[in-house]
């Protein structure tokens, strides 16, 4: 009956019958699902990267076995030797719809982003941000030990949940495959949010975002030696909330900070939105 409910022939559930699936089998099918996602949300990762992430989603395993099931399943970092003219390579990169024109008449009409990195003890600390033309706040940022596509997605997040209504807002990146990941695109889509990527080893394409870099670097990351990661991410965050946006003035913006100039700019029906 069962056969005949889910339109199954009785052969093969009779064959599975008398050799059912042993549990060795069904161990490594849950580590296969697991590096195959992690697989599908980092493109750009080889093996080594892979089993720390099936070992997070709780399938752990050792390296030799996840090299094995990644060369049995064709689950190779896009960056590494190529394997053939139709190998997949995650999605194509956007156009640039911004061409180094970095102003915008209105909020949520531009943003920027882009990450950085530093060394603590610890080791290294990401940081991906998210800046407003407009008025140069930064409105989202994420921090993380792993340089992952979730860095870009949780930081674009943060940024729709400050501002709201972000429909036909530009999000203007780099080609770094954290940008390129299908879950950064899927996140665009989903809040209607256009994407705009510079070129390739261009820097000046998205140098209003270096330049808070710069400014980063100089008052936070280079004043010290950080001991632990938590010590500088309380110290970026203090910076960016405190001293950048609400007391760095800024001769672009009329010697104002971006929390004063967006108030006086943006009207009473904009701010509630």
């Amino acid at each position: 009956m069962t056969c005949r409910l889910l339109k199954l022939s009785r052969q093969p559930y009779y064959r599975w019958l008398a050799d059912p699936v042993t549990d060795a089998e069904l161990i490594e099918a849950y580590r296969t699902n697991a590096l195959v996602n992690a697989h599908a949300d980092d493109p750009e990762f080889g093996y080594r990267y892979l089993v720390e992430e099936a070992r997070e989603a709780g399938e752990p395993m050792a390296e030799r076995t996840a090299w094995r099931i990644c060369s049995q399943n064709r689950l190779w970092s896009v960056f590494g030797k190529k394997r053939g003219k139709n190998g997949k390579v995650g999605p194509p990169a956007r156009d640039d719809l911004v061409e180094r024109d970095f102003t915008a008449d209105a909020r949520n009409q531009l943003w920027l982003s882009d990450i950085t990195e530093h060394q603590t003890d610890e080791g290294k600390l990401y940081l991906c941000a998210i800046k407003d033309v407009f008025s140069n706040r930064i409105i989202g940022c994420s921090i993380d030990s792993r340089m992952k596509s979730r860095l870009a997605t949780r930081a674009l997040h943060s940024a729709v949940a400050r501002r709201g209504d972000v429909a036909g807002c530009i999000v203007h990146t780099d080609r770094g495959s954290q940008f390129r990941s299908r879950r950064s695109v899927h996140v665009l889509g989903h809040y209607e949010m256009v994407g705009s990527m510079g070129r390739v080893g261009a820097a000046g394409d998205n140098a209003a975002m270096e330049s808070f870099f710069s400014l980063l670097q100089k008052n936070v990351l280079d004043r010290r030696r950080w001991a632990t990661r938590e010590e500088l991410r309380i110290a970026i965050v203090t910076w960016i909330e405190r001293t950048y946006r609400r007391r760095r003035r800024q001769s672009g913006l009329g010697r104002l900070t971006p929390i004063e100039f967006e108030a006086i700019m943006t009207t009473p029906a904009s701010q509630a939105a």
